[in-house]
C-alpha cells in the first residue's frame, strides 16, 4: 500500500534559460524529509543536473535522482516541481500548472526572467499560497491570484492629501462600506 501522505511536494525550482537559480523552495517536512536537499552545494548539483536533463527534452516528466520531476519551460524560465516516486502525477502536474498560470495572471500574462524578478514578492506569495511546507493547498489559479492581488487592496490611503480632501461623512462613509465588505465576505 502507498504510503499517504498530505505532504506532496518535495521542490519548487524556477531556472532561467541558462540553467541560473531564479527561484527555488526546497521543503524537509512530512515523513520524506531525508530526501530534502541538505546544503546549498547539494542543490545547485541538483539544479544543474535537472537543466542539463530537460533543456533538450520534449517530455514534461522525468525521473531524477529517485524523485518525480515535472517541468514547464514558459518563454525564458523553467518551472520544476519536484515530488516522490510514488505521488500521483496527475496531481503534481495540476499544482505545478496551477503555480504557472497564477504567476502568469499575475505578472499580466508576460512571463520571462526580467518580469519574473521584477516581481518576486508576487511570485513568492503566489507559491506559498498553493504551496505550504509540501502540502498542495490550492489548484485553481484564479484563486490563488486572487489570494495574492488581495492583499494589496484591503489597504486604506492615508496620504495626506487623500485625508484633507474628505469631509467628516465621505471617511466615515468609506469606513462604513469597509466594514461592510469585510462582514459579507
Amino acid at each position: 500500500m502507498a504510503n499517504l501522505s498530505l505532504y506532496t511536494v518535495l521542490a519548487v525550482v524556477v531556472l532561467d534559460s541558462d540553467g541560473n537559480r531564479l527561484l527555488a523552495k526546497y521543503y524537509r517536512r512530512g515523513p520524506n524529509a531525508q530526501q530534502g536537499r541538505k546544503s546549498l552545494k547539494e542543490q545547485k548539483k541538483f539544479e544543474s543536473e535537472l537543466f542539463s536533463k530537460t533543456r533538450k527534452s520534449s517530455s514534461e516528466i522525468i525521473l531524477l535522482d529517485g524523485q518525480t520531476v515535472l517541468f514547464k519551460y514558459v518563454n525564458d524560465v523553467y518551472f520544476y516541481l519536484v515530488g516522490n516516486p510514488e505521488e500521483n502525477e496527475l496531481l503534481l502536474s495540476t499544482v505545478l500548472s496551477s503555480v504557472v498560470e497564477a504567476i502568469s495572471i499575475l505578472l499580466k500574462h508576460n512571463i520571462d526572467k526580467r518580469s519574473l524578478l521584477d516581481n518576486l514578492d508576487m511570485v513568492v506569495l503566489a507559491l506559498d499560497e498553493a504551496i505550504d511546507d509540501g502540502i498542495a493547498l490550492e489548484t485553481d489559479p484564479n484563486a490563488v491570484a486572487a489570494n495574492v492581488s488581495k492583499r494589496g487592496v484591503d489597504t486604506i490611503d492615508m496620504t495626506l492629501p487623500n485625508l484633507n480632501d474628505q469631509t467628516l461623512s465621505d471617511a466615515y462613509k468609506q469606513v462604513k462600506d469597509r466594514f461592510n465588505r469585510a462582514l459579507l465576505r
